[in-house]
C-alpha cells in the first residue's frame, strides 16, 4: 500500500476518537445498558466472494483465515489504527481483545488465533457465533479507519451448520447494516450476475437511498472475454450515492506461492492502467483508492453524527454516572465503613417509616401497597368479617334445648338458668380469637414485605449486611407478635371470665321475653293464615294464655333470672315420665283377672336426646338466642377495636420507633465492620466496568468538543474533498 498514508486531516482526529470508543464499548457492551451506535464500515458479501483478500488488502497483510468453504463464521471487529513513522514501538503488529497486553507482530500467528478463537465461540465443524472477535492492527501504513467483516452470505449448510443458516446469517448481516451510523461496503465478484448480487439485494434493504452503501467489484481480472464492469463502476446499473470501486483480487495460485499483497496491489495497479477501458476511471479503481474513500467517507460519517453522537454519548454517561452512585465508593478505613453502615441504617429505616405512612417519594397508581395494605387487612377484611358472622349460625333450636336441659340436671327448672346462656356466649366469643391472631399475621407478612421492598441503593452491594438486616427484620418482628397476640388472647380470656350481665348494651330480660313471644305470635299467625284458621278465643284471653304464658306484668325482672320466674311450668311436657306398658290390661294374656300383670318400662337408648319442644322450651330458645347475639355483639366490638390497637401498638408503631435502635444494637460494631461490609463480587466487577466507561465517555465527551471548531472550520474543505473522491454532488 505504500509507506504510509495522505496527509493528516480531520479524520486523523476523529476516527481514533471513534475507535477508541469501540475498544472500551466492546468488551462491556453486551454485559452493560450501554446502547451506542458507532459510525463503522460493514464489509458484507456473499461466500467466496473475495471479501477476505479486500480486507487484507486494506491492511496490506495476509492474516485472514481461507479456505474453500466459509471462513467467517464469527464477526470479526477490526480497527486500524495509524500509528506515525517515527514511533518507537516498531514494526506493525495486532492485539486480541481477548488477549489484553499480549502483541502479535507475526500476522500468521494473527490468523491461527483468529480460527482458533473461532472454533472456541461457533465450534470446529463451520458453525456460526453471532459473538464478535475484537482485533486491533496497529500500523504506520493504515488509514485510521474501523470495519466489521460479516460472515459470507451461504445457502447451503454443512457440518455444524443448522438447516436455517442462510436466515441467520442474513439476519446476524442486517441486525448490523440497518444502523444509521454504519457504511455498508457491499462486495460482490465481476464474474457472477452483478444486478442479482445478495449483497447489494441486502445492502438496497437497509439503505434504500443508496446513501450509505459503497459498492465494490472484485475480481474484475477475470471477467468474461470481451466483457467489463465499466456500467456498474459508473453507477449506471444500479445507482449508489458512494459509487463503485472496482479491484482485483490475489488469485489462489498468488496466495499458494506466497506472492506479497505488495506484489499483488502493484500488479492492480498496473492492470488497471494499462486496461483500455478502466484506465479511464482511475477514480474508480483499485485498493488505494478503496482505502482513501473508505477513510474519507467514515470521516465525514463521523462528522455528520456527531452531533447525535455528543449527545448519546452524555445520554449513556448520565445513565453510568447514576449507576456508579448505586455501587458506591470503596471504603478502607473503619471509620468510612461505620459512616457507611449507619448511613445504609438510617436510610432503610426511613424508606420503611415512609413506606408504611404512605410518604414514599414512589407511590403507586395500580395497586395498594405499604401501610395502605395494613389499613386494608384491618378495616376491609377483619373488622368487616366480624360483622358479618352470626353468633348463632351453625347453633341449632334443638342445641339450645339441650344446653338448658342438662344445666337443669336432675331438677325441673322453674326459671331459665344464666349457665346455658354463659356456656353458649362463651362458645361463640371463643370464636373470635382465630380471626383476630389471624389478622396478626397477615399485618405482619405485610410489614416483612415493606422491609424487603425497602430498596437502599448501597444496601445491594454488601449480601452478608442484607442477610443480617434480614434476620434481625425476622426476630424483631417475631417479637413484636408475642406481645400483641398475648393481649388477644389475653383480652378473649377476660370477656370469657366473665359475664357483664350489667352492662348497659346488653339486652334485659323484659325485652328478651317480649321479642320471644312477638316472634312466636307472628309465627303462629302466619301458620294460621296459610291454613285458614282462627285462634280460639276463651273468656277474652289474649295469645298469652294460648302459649300458656302470664301477662308480662306477673315477670319479675332479675337479671340473673332474665326476667322469667316460674312461667313456663314443668318441662317435658305430657308425655315426659310416663309409664309405658308393653300389654293393655284388658288383654289377659296369661294373666288372670284378680292379678294384673307387670308393667315393663322400655330400656333408655344410650344416646338420649329430649322429645319434641313444647311451646315453653320454644320461648325460652327464643330468648336465649336474643341474649347471645346482645352479648356477642358487645363482645365483638371490644374486640373490633383492641386488635388493631394491639397490631399497631406492638407490631406497627413499635417497629417505626425501635427498629433503627435494634439495627444499630446489634451491627454497629467494629468487629463486624469488615465481614458486613464486603462487597459482591458482582458489584465490584460493574463498579470497575463502570467507572472505566465513565472515564471513556468523559474522554470522548471531551475530545469532541476540542475537535467541534476544527470540524466547523474544515467543513467546506472535507466536503469538496469527499464529494470529489465519493462522487457525490451536496
Amino acid at each position: 500500500m505504500g509507506k504510509g498514508p495522505a496527509a493528516a486531516t480531520i479524520g486523523s482526529s476523529l476516527v481514533p476518537i471513534i475507535n477508541k470508543l469501540q475498544e472500551i464499548i466492546a468488551p462491556v457492551g453486551n454485559n452493560s445498558s450501554l446502547d451506542i451506535s458507532l459510525p463503522l464500515v460493514a464489509v458484507i458479501g456473499s461466500q467466496s466472494s473475495g471479501k477476505s483478500s479486500v480486507l487484507e488488502a486494506l491492511v496490506g497483510r495476509d492474516f485472514l483465515p481461507r479456505g474453500c468453504d466459509i471462513c467467517t463464521r464469527r464477526p470479526l471487529l477490526l480497527v486500524l489504527e495509524n500509528r506515525p513513522e517515527t514511533d518507537d514501538e516498531g514494526a506493525e503488529w495486532g492485539e486480541f481483545r481477548h488477549l489484553p497486553g499480549k502483541r502479535f507482530y507475526d500476522f500468521s500467528k494473527i490468523r491461527r488465533e483468529i480460527q482458533a478463537e473461532t472454533d472456541r465461540g461457533a465450534g470446529s465443524n463451520k458453525g456460526v457465533s453471532e459473538e464478535q472477535i475484537f482485533l486491533k492492527i496497529s500500523s504506520p501504513n493504515v488509514l485510521n479507519m474501523m470495519l466489521v467483516d460479516l460472515p459470507g452470505i451461504t445457502k447451503v449448510p454443512v457440518g455444524d451448520q443448522p438447516s436455517d443458516i442462510e436466515a441467520r446469517v442474513r439476519k446476524m448481516i442486517m441486525t448490523q447494516i440497518r444502523q444509521e451510523k454504519c457504511i455498508i461496503l457491499a462486495v460482490s465478484p465481476a464474474n457472477s450476475d452483478l444486478a442479482t448480487s445478495d449483497a447489494l439485494q441486502m445492502a438496497r434493504e437497509a439503505d434504500p437511498t443508496g446513501s450509505r452503501t459503497i459498492g465494490v467489484i472484485t475480481k474484475l481480472d477475470i471477467m468474461d472475454r470481451g466483457t467489463n464492469a465499466r456500467n456498474f463502476l459508473l453507477g449506471k446499473v444500479i445507482p449508489l450515492r458512494l459509487g463503485y470501486i472496482g479491484v482485483i483480487n490475489r488469485s489462489q495460485e498468488d496466495i499458494n506461492k506466497n506472492r506479497s499483497i505488495a506484489d499483488a496491489l502493484s500488479r492492480e495497479e498496473t492492470f488497471f492502467r494499462d486496461h483500455p477501458v478502466y484506465s479511464g476511471l482511475p477514480s474508480s479503481c483499485g485498493i488505494p483508492q478503496l482505502s482513501r474513500k473508505l477513510n474519507q467517507i467514515l470521516e465525514q460519517h463521523i462528522r455528520m453524527a456527531l452531533p447525535s453522537l455528543k449527545s448519546e454519548l452524555n445520554s449513556e454517561m448520565s445513565v453510568v454516572g447514576k449507576e456508579l452512585q448505586k455501587y458506591g465508593n470503596m471504603a478502607e478505613a473503619n471509620m468510612e465503613k461505620g459512616v457507611i453502615l449507619l448511613n445504609i441504617l438510617s436510610k432503610y429505616c426511613e424508606d420503611f417509616s415512609a413506606l408504611v405512612d404512605g410518604c414514599s417519594k414512589e407511590i403507586s397508581t395500580k395497586e395498594l401497597s405499604g401501610g395502605a395494605r395494613i389499613n386494608y387487612i384491618i378495616h376491609s377484611i377483619f373488622i368487616k368479617s366480624l360483622e358479618e358472622v352470626d353468633p348463632c349460625e351453625g347453633l341449632t333450636d334443638d342445641d339450645i334445648r339441650i344446653t338448658i336441659q342438662n344445666a337443669a340436671g336432675a331438677r325441673n327448672a322453674l326459671i331459665v338458668p344464666e349457665a346455658p346462656f354463659e356456656v353458649l356466649v362463651r362458645a361463640q366469643i371463643a370464636r373470635l380469637l382465630d380471626p383476630s391472631l389471624q389478622c396478626v399475621r397477615y399485618v405482619h407478612d405485610e410489614l416483612m414485605k415493606i422491609s424487603r421492598a425497602c430498596e437502599v441503593s448501597d444496601l445491594q452491594r454488601f449480601p452478608n449486611l442484607r442477610k443480617r438486616m434480614d434476620e434481625i427484620m425476622v426476630k424483631f418482628l417475631c417479637d413484636g407478635v408475642k406481645p400483641a397476640e398475648k393481649m388477644i388472647r389475653d383480652h378473649i380470656e377476660m370477656e370469657m371470665d366473665w359475664i357483664n350481665y350489667l352492662h348497659p348494651n346488653f339486652l334485659s330480660g323484659r325485652k328478651a321475653v317480649k321479642l320471644a313471644l312477638e316472634q312466636l305470635r307472628s309465627q303462629q299467625e302466619s301458620r294460621s293464615s296459610v291454613n285458614n284458621e282462627k285462634p280460639t278465643s276463651s273468656g277474652g284471653n289474649t295469645s298469652t294464655r294460648t302459649w300458656g304464658i302470664p301477662s308480662m306484668s306477673s315477670v319479675n325482672s332479675s337479671p340473673r333470672t332474665w326476667g322469667i320466674p316460674s312461667m313456663f311450668g314443668t318441662r317435658g311436657g305430657s308425655s315426659e315420665g310416663k309409664p309405658v306398658s308393653n300389654t293393655t290390661v284388658d288383654e289377659p294374656n296369661g294373666c288372670s283377672n284378680q292379678m294384673p300383670c307387670t308393667i315393663q318400662l322400655t330400656e333408655p337408648p344410650s344416646i338420649l336426646r329430649p322429645l319434641e319442644a313444647t311451646e315453653s322450651e320454644t320461648v325460652e330458645i327464643c330468648v336465649t338466642k336474643s341474649l347471645i347475639q346482645s352479648y356477642y355483639d358487645i363482645v365483638r366490638k371490644n374486640i373490633q377495636d383492641l386488635v388493631p390497637k394491639a397490631i399497631m401498638h406492638f407490631l406497627v408503631n413499635h417497629t417505626k420507633r425501635k427498629l433503627q435502635s435494634t439495627f444499630t444494637q446489634k451491627l454497629y460494631s467494629g468487629d463486624l465492620f469488615e465481614e458486613l461490609l464486603i462487597e459482591d463480587d458482582e458489584v465490584v466487577s460493574k463498579r470497575k466496568c463502570n467507572q472505566e466507561l465513565f472515564l471513556v465517555l468523559q474522554e470522548a465527551i471531551e475530545m469532541l468538543e476540542e475537535v467541534e471548531s476544527d470540524v466547523s472550520t474544515g467543513s467546506s474543505t472535507i466536503i469538496s474533498s469527499s464529494s470529489s473522491v465519493a462522487g457525490i454532488t451536496y
